[in-house]
């Protein structure tokens, strides 16, 4: 896993750690029960406060994305599988309606996003 901090963004350290760890859970990246690095290791390899992220590990873990083991670490929440399924869901919708937006801007039809979007699926294949 991956975590870029971008001084020059208008969120707060913590807040971009948790959106890419939940933008990870969310997109399958990390699965139920992957284990993250601690605290403490993922402040050093980020040269951040582990006060930071730690307070990234609490916000995720109150939205139910993380779990802590006492003893043993932070952990992908496999017990809320219902709700991260919702969470993709508004992901994707989301998603959606950006592109959907960005085609409207760029003069696109329905028939050529449509278009756009089996090319892209195919391409997966």
């Amino acid at each position: 896993m991956e975590i870029i901090i971008r001084n020059s963004s208008g969120s707060p350290i913590y807040e971009q750690i948790s959106s890419q760890i939940r933008d990870s859970i969310l997109t399958g990246a990390l699965m139920p029960g992957d284990p993250l690095p601690s605290i403490r290791a993922l402040a050093a390899s980020l040269r951040i406060s582990a006060i930071t992220t730690k307070r990234a590990y609490s916000d995720l873990e109150a939205q139910g994305y993380i779990e802590t083991v006492p003893g043993k670490g932070c952990f992908v929440s496999a017990g809320n599988l219902e709700l991260l399924r919702e969470d993709r869901l508004r992901h994707v919708e989301a998603s959606l309606a950006r592109v959907i937006a960005d085609a409207r801007i760029a003069g696109l039809s329905a028939a050529e996003l449509h278009e756009m979007l089996d090319l892209q699926l195919e391409e997966e294949k």
